[in-house]
């Protein structure tokens, strides 16, 4: 009989032990808690893939933080020749765009007014503000359900994070519609903590001319021709009803016009090359992502660039979740409805 107690009682001490080495939902949320406080910044390189359009798009994104609130996002598609930048530093929130030599300054909050995919201190924030965060441990990983904060949060609003169990760095992010199909993907490569910055690291000018040098400003286009965009996004009784050319100096602007329940324009032209980029133009509105690139969202418009082509989706009908929604889609294969 003693012998069975004293097993009995073995087999509790190591059942007993092995739950306290595993860790709570409260204890990891404490856990990013105290890391963010203490974390000096971070250098991180990611693949974010989205399905929006007709076919998935992958872009390379690098990303730097010094806290507390400069940042530097460089977004790639190599296979489009496509770059983008995102600066925050003591002047304001710039987005660049190397290839037309240009820079828009915003008098914005972000990163803070929205969720961002790949940014850490984003992801944290999220899973410390839901209560209703599930949560879940693997082996080698600790992964959390969220809500999101986005302005389309109504089409975007879960997220899957996946935490690497040793260090608590951002493994994956999954950005998924109401129906949990992930519309967005983050796969981190590498993520180095606490790293140190050159004085200038986030400096406009800087960063203008370093992004140059892999990505040429491109050229004039000698008869301003682009291959036209179209929505995929469908939305119930709107149809394209006119699409119109209109003759400009610099070659032309198509003007979709789209009517029923709710109207809205779509208007693309050439983007211009700016022959100086010293000075950025302000921009009243918001830096949204819209995925393959970064646009300005106002009251009643989002405009964008992308591959050399400028955007402007203008509407009084459509909230801004839905501007963005049909703005997103509007990078897919150039179809006609």
């Amino acid at each position: 009989m003693k012998k069975l107690l004293v097993l009995f009682t073995g087999i509790l001490l190591v059942f007993a032990l092995s739950a306290c080495g595993q860790k709570t939902q409260e204890d990891v949320v404490s856990d990013l808690d105290e890391k963010l406080e203490e974390m000096k910044g971070y250098k991180a390189n990611a693949t974010m893939t989205l399905k929006m359009g007709t076919d998935p798009q992958s872009y390379n994104v690098e990303i730097w933080h010094k806290n507390p609130s400069f940042y530097r996002v460089n977004l790639k598609n190599s296979e489009k020749d496509q770059s983008q930048m995102i600066l925050r530093n003591k002047e304001g929130v710039y987005v660049l765009t190397p290839a037309l030599n240009k820079s828009f300054k915003f008098q914005s909050e972000w990163p803070k007014n929205s969720s961002q995919a790949y940014l850490y201190e984003s992801l944290v924030k999220d899973i410390m503000e839901d209560k209703n965060a599930t949560f879940k441990s693997t082996d080698k990983h600790f992964i959390f359900e969220t809500k999101t904060r986005y302005q389309n949060h109504k089409m975007l609003p879960f997220q899957e994070i996946t935490l690497n169990k040793k260090d608590l760095s951002p493994v994956s992010v999954k950005v998924m519609d109401s129906d949990h199909n992930a519309l967005v993907t983050v796969k981190f490569s590498s993520v180095q903590f606490n790293t140190t910055f050159d004085k200038d690291a986030f400096d406009m000018k800087k960063n203008m001319t370093g992004a140059q040098l892999e990505v040429p400003v491109m050229g004039e286009g000698k008869d301003g021709s682009f291959a036209v965009k179209y929505p995929t996004v469908k939305m119930d009784g709107v149809s394209l009803t006119e699409e119109k050319d209109v003759t400009i100096e610099d070659g032309k602007r198509v003007v979709l016009t789209y009517e029923g329940q709710k109207n809205f324009t779509l208007i693309q032209e050439k983007a211009e090359v700016v022959q100086t980029s010293l000075v950025s133009k302000n921009i009243n509105g918001e830096p949204v992502d819209l995925g393959f690139t970064v646009g300005a969202l106002t009251g009643n418009s989002v405009t964008w660039t992308y591959a050399g082509v400028d955007y402007m989706l203008a509407s009084k009908d459509l909230s801004p979740e839905e501007m963005v929604r049909i703005a997103r889609s509007v990078q897919g294969t150039a179809v006609k409805e």
